[in-house]
């Protein structure tokens, strides 16, 4: 495996990793949501010089969602409805 679809892929890991860190449910889901759909566009790149501007976009968009969660944890609310149903109800 080359050096950038390993970085890559971890790049894509470490995203959603801090994405679920969102308090907000509506936040955590539209940054999960975005991430993977933002690589699934791009998952036929093939020349090296756009794979590496959309890892730097991605590390740089990384580093706003660590800012973000940490103002979300500042300012919590009170959690949606949905959020407190048990994920096995949920996933019928």
């Amino acid at each position: 495996m080359s050096s950038s679809r390993m970085e890559v892929l971890r790049l894509y890991k470490v995203l959603l990793r801090e994405s679920q860190k969102f308090p907000s449910y509506n936040y955590r889901n539209y940054f999960i949501r975005r991430i993977r759909d933002a690589f699934r566009e791009n998952q036929q790149l093939s020349d090296k010089g756009d794979i590496s501007r959309e890892i730097a976009r991605g590390n740089s968009n990384l580093n706003v969602i660590k800012r973000q969660v940490m103002v979300g944890q500042l300012y919590q609310s009170h959690k949606l409805v949905i959020e407190m149903i048990p994920a096995s109800v949920t996933k019928n």
